[in-house]
């Protein structure tokens, strides 16, 4: 799963608070990134932190809900991206650390 933050602090303390709340294994915060897009009838540019959510869809829901109730924009980038392949013994521990 995939969202963007305004900036890297904001971006690490939503990272934290998604591994403590077990609603992912993993977050990677990434370096900025300019992003444009149309919000309003005008084109903005901004720079921007992506965050890459480690999870199983098990846990889409719950990790859209906080999201949803944590996050600073009024609408959230949130895209889940299914994998379908990988390593198995990296997915199994995917899914024994987002255990509730």
């Amino acid at each position: 799963m995939i969202t963007t933050l305004p900036d890297r602090e904001q971006a690490r303390t939503l990272a934290r608070q998604v591994v403590e709340a077990r609603l992912a294994a993993c977050v990677q915060v990434g370096t900025p990134v300019e992003s444009f897009y149309r919000w309003q009838g005008a084109v903005e540019p901004a720079y921007e932190t992506p965050l890459l959510f480690k999870t199983v869809p098990a846990r889409y829901a719950d990790l859209e809900s906080f999201l949803q109730q944590h996050h600073p924009y009024a609408l959230p980038e949130i895209i889940a991206l299914n994998d379908v392949h990988g390593s198995s013994a990296y997915l199994d521990w995917v899914a024994q650390e987002t255990q509730p």
